[in-house]
């Protein structure tokens, strides 16, 4: 697998999710980053840092979201939607670990903070080859918090799809080999849930992506 260089997200990228967010469907790609130290691996512990509490309250804040990862094995620039997929190393599962408060209210609302925490974007199992997915718009992508599902739904229903993210992302802008496109995670987060469902330590997450496998990582708190 290629040295991951950097690490975009999407946000909003399925319907539904937008909607238990109480946001509007956007009308173009919301994009963010996550610092490169986030990154970790299957089986590696998803960490979360004493910071990572509400301060107000003391509770915790930190979320799942479970995301198709897509990684680029060749430069993108002013990609033809047409011809993005030819772009695509491969294909694997990621968890878009979020501290709520720091994107929300800590840092204004700016997606960096929260989302970039040591341990807080897991990838794998393994990438799978671009040519062994024939249609990444056809994968199911299910999230278990201590094997309860939490979310479950299909990459057909992301909003923007993979080659249109390829496309809208490297407009004017090279995308290098080795970049991580996190696309956007499904309805079910447990900040939209009644109520919320919060990791704290001890708890196992997975993310299982159909024809790639399954993510594990379990949760301590630091």
């Amino acid at each position: 697998m290629l040295p991951i260089r950097q690490v975009l997200g999407i946000g909003r990228n399925y319907a539904e999710h937008a909607h238990e967010q109480g946001a509007d469907v956007p009308d173009r790609p919301m994009i963010f980053s996550k610092n490169l130290g986030s990154l970790c691996l299957d089986r590696d512990n998803v960490v979360i840092p004493s910071c990572c509490r509400d301060p107000a309250t003391g509770g915790e804040q930190t979320d799942f979201e479970a995301e198709l990862g897509v990684v680029l094995g060749k430069p993108a620039r002013d990609a033809a939607e047409s011809d993005a997929l030819s772009l695509v190393l491969g294909y694997c599962c990621a968890n878009d670990v979020s501290a709520r408060w720091w994107q929300k209210t800590g840092s204004g609302g700016q997606f960096w903070r929260g989302k970039s925490f040591d341990t807080f974007c897991p990838v794998g199992p393994r990438l799978v080859p671009a040519n062994e997915i024939a249609d990444p718009q056809s994968l199911r992508v299910v999230c278990r918090v201590n094997g309860v599902v939490m979310q479950d739904d299909t990459t057909a229903n992301m909003i923007f799809p993979v080659a249109r993210l390829i496309a809208e992302l490297s407009r004017g802008t090279t995308l290098l080999p080795g970049t991580l496109i996190l696309t956007g995670t499904p309805s079910g987060v447990g900040m939209a849930r009644t109520p919320p469902v919060w990791l704290r330590g001890g708890d196992s997450v997975e993310v299982e992506i159909e024809s790639i496998g399954v993510l594990r990582n379990a949760v301590v708190e630091g």
